[in-house]
């Protein structure tokens, strides 16, 4: 069986690994559907099936990634995110529910065959859930990260959408680029010496994707200040950051001229993304 080192042995059966782990029950079941290649079905039809030595082990590996604190996601390699799987690894946060409510205000201001621009792109999770759910629009997508931008790339391949994918240090490398509609992102905006860096899955998180390694709001001022070039007459720009940070955000974007400032609430009811829109 399991024991308290978390070593499991061959033999067992897959019934009594959903019931007895040293995870709680969400966890034990995606490790076990990863370890053993099937899926939450299957798991279910095969409650009798005996592991082998190598199934054993394997999950036994997996287990033990998962209590050295690793994420989920980077263990079996994928997420979810509006809908759609997206390959995770460490060049690449892992996305999160909270980012859904970024894409849907987005989705709310692209107008028909629009042009919409992600910013710190990462796994592409934000530009691919865009470019799925309106076949119409020009979707392009940027990081500094020419590893991300790989992740980005299978991703939109995997999902079988379009997006224009540039290498870029925010707004440097789109002097040739048309106006978009819409620019949203989620920068990094965790401040530098933040204990949570230094807490769960951000422990195995990119930095640089997560801390700007300064106050937490130097990324949005460079994204709020270098837009307007970018923006169409009245275009929206929509940032998500920390759930501290709505008022100085709205602050920096009323200070730059935007109009119709606001900041929109997450499901646990946290100001999670405020955005304007071109005074012009």
């Amino acid at each position: 069986m399991i024991n308290h080192t978390g070593a499991i042995a061959a033999g067992v059966s897959v019934g009594a690994l959903q019931t007895q782990s040293l995870l709680d029950a969400l966890d034990n079941r995606v490790l076990l559907c990863h370890a053993l290649e099937l899926s939450r079905v299957g798991l279910i039809t095969q409650s009798e099936r005996v592991l082998s030595a190598d199934e054993a082990q394997r999950f036994a590996a997996l287990v033990q990634r998962r209590l050295d604190g690793e994420p989920i996601a980077y263990i079996v390699g994928q997420r979810e995110f509006f809908g759609l799987p997206f390959e995770v690894d460490g060049a690449v946060l892992i996305p999160r529910p909270d980012t859904e409510l970024l894409v849907e205000l987005t989705l709310e201001r692209l107008p028909p065959r629009g042009r919409v621009l992600d910013m710190g792109t990462g796994s592409g999770a934000i530009a691919v859930a865009l470019a799925h759910t309106r076949r119409d629009a020009d979707v392009s997508a940027l990081d500094v990260s020419a590893d991300a931008l790989e992740v980005a790339r299978r991703n939109a391949a995997t999902n079988g959408v379009r997006v224009a994918f540039l290498q870029s240090d925010w707004y440097a490398a789109l002097e040739a680029e048309p106006p978009f509609d819409v620019i949203a992102s989620n920068p990094p905006y965790i401040a530098s010496g933040d204990r949570h860096l230094s807490e769960g899955d951000l422990r195995f998180e990119p930095a640089g994707a997560l801390t700007d390694h300064a106050d937490g709001l130097s990324a949005l001022r460079a994204i709020v200040a270098g837009a307007p070039p970018h923006l169409k007459p009245q275009g929206w720009l929509l940032m998500e950051h920390g759930y501290d940070q709505s008022a100085a955000v709205r602050a920096l974007l009323a200070d730059a001229g935007y109009a119709e400032v606001q900041s929109w609430r997450d499901l646990a009811g946290i100001e999670r993304v405020s955005g304007g829109r071109l005074a012009r």
